[in-house]
């Protein structure tokens, strides 16, 4: 699309006229720097603010804008007072002060997906779910590039969704997650889906039901919405008026496991199309990954026949699930990424036995580590804490397995090698996010890697 009907539909939309809009970008992360280089792209007025003393791409614009204004140290009421529309990055809570007060005199607000959603007019897939949206989100992206299709993978994870644009990609794939979702009302993807819910960043919504809300902006517009059947809370966003298709393990659903006699089968009604034992990636949630990145590649019509052959040689995600070494009988696994309750959940269900030595723990963000109880009664033999909120999950646990309280991850993995027997699995799944001991769950996942290999040698 060019930049001539680009502009008439944010005009449309938000009343963005480049002659007289005044647009203040709220933080200068990899979502910002992205925004910057399109709006000066598409010739609209912009500053930047940011609470930081000095945001980390801070000098990357300076050098490529220099005459762009942008303001740190803190938010200034003066800033601003003069913007007509804000574009509010994802780190950034719309509950700050200065945000809430200009909404409410009229400031537009709008998100660097909006952008997206009016720039493009190719077919968009949107995918948002507290636990397995960069799985499936990368599953779908391996598919359609199997099928020869030009496809452009981004968003929440990886590449901001403004800088996948190009006049050459014939489908583009996002990963959203709730925080770009709250501030979007533009997004209408050909096929959408909320995987699940679970406890997560409550200590940005005052409850679950908040949270999951602006979950369910994912299903703006009318394209196909695609549900988890074993999610009850998903469920129950069906809108009877719209296309729908359902994924599931537990329940009767449209592309589902299914057991015939030559073995289990991800099957579309009843249909069987791949065997599990072909999939790389282990654990039953794998296979729900698998159905819905299937599912989604349906609608978009892709050959089931490419569709399978990507799955065959999906290994995964680092940091997910990751198999980092077997040292005397003992598998470590890295998942640091679970930076929740569910997803740390997720990760246990897929052990069949109770062999697991799980090192959990980092930062809670105020989720209810009593749901963890059941899962390590039945697959733990025991608990080593790390991190500020390890506590927390101790007090939850309450003995229902042994606990160690060890602080840091290195002293943690130096325990789990002296009481692990062969056949255990010690896995990194915090149920935490990381940023009170590491910049992020990249870095925990990192030094975990590190430290086994340590061991191996």
């Amino acid at each position: 699309m060019n930049n001539g009907v680009i502009l008439k539909a944010l005009d449309k939309q938000f009343s963005l006229n480049k002659e007289t809009a005044k647009v203040l970008v709220v933080g200068l992360g990899k979502t910002g720097l992205s925004v910057a280089y399109y709006l000066r792209q598409l010739g609209i007025q912009f500053a930047i603010v940011d609470s930081r003393d000095k945001p980390p791409f801070n000098d990357d614009l300076l050098a490529e804008m220099p005459d762009i204004p942008v303001f740190t140290g803190g938010f200034d009421a003066a800033v601003f007072a003069l913007a007509t529309h804000i574009i509010v990055s994802p780190g950034v809570s719309m509950e700050e002060p200065l945000i809430k007060q200009a909404l409410a005199r009229g400031v537009y607000s709008l998100s660097d997906i909006d952008l997206f959603a009016c720039s493009v007019d190719k077919p968009i897939v949107a995918i948002t779910g507290s636990n397995g949206k960069s799985t499936v989100t990368t599953m779908l992206g391996a598919m359609a590039k199997a099928a020869g299709k030009h496809t452009a993978v981004g968003g929440n994870l990886g590449t901001p969704a403004l800088d996948l644009l190009a006049d050459d990609v014939e489908i583009y794939v996002l990963e959203l997650s709730s925080f770009q979702l709250e501030r979007t009302t533009q997004l209408n993807a050909v096929a959408a889906t909320l995987l699940n819910v679970s406890a997560d960043h409550l200590d940005r919504y005052v409850s679950m039901a908040a949270y999951a809300e602006q979950k369910r902006k994912v299903y703006g517009g009318n394209g196909v919405m695609l549900f988890n059947a074993d999610d009850p809370a998903v469920i129950a966003m069906r809108d009877a008026g719209r296309n729908a298709l359902t994924f599931g393990l537990q329940q009767e659903a449209d592309y589902a496991v299914i057991s015939i006699p030559e073995g289990e089968f991800l099957a579309l009604h009843g249909r069987p199309i791949l065997a599990v034992n072909e999939l790389l990636v282990a654990g039953i949630h794998n296979q729900a990954n698998a159905l819905a990145a299937l599912a989604l590649g349906g609608v978009l019509g892709l050959p089931e026949a490419a569709m399978c052959e990507a799955l065959r040689h999906y290994k995964g995600l680092k940091h997910r699930m990751q198999f980092v070494a077997n040292i005397d009988g003992v598998s470590w696994v890295n998942d640091s990424k679970a930076t929740n309750v569910g997803a740390c959940i997720a990760a246990l269900q897929g052990f069949k036995n109770a062999d697991v030595i799980l090192i959990a723990g980092g930062e809670a963000k105020g989720a209810d580590m009593s749901e963890l109880v059941p899962i390590l009664k039945e697959k733990v033999k025991a608990l080593l804490l790390i991190g500020k909120d390890g506590v927390l999950i101790k007090q939850a646990v309450n003995d229902a397995v042994p606990v160690y309280e060890l602080g840091t991850l290195k002293k943690a993995i130096k325990k789990a090698a002296k009481i692990a027997q062969s056949g255990d699995t010690v896995l990194l799944s915090p149920a935490c996010a990381s940023l009170d001991q590491f910049s992020n769950y990249q870095e925990r996942g990192s030094v975990f890697i590190s430290e086994v290999k340590a061991l191996e040698k």
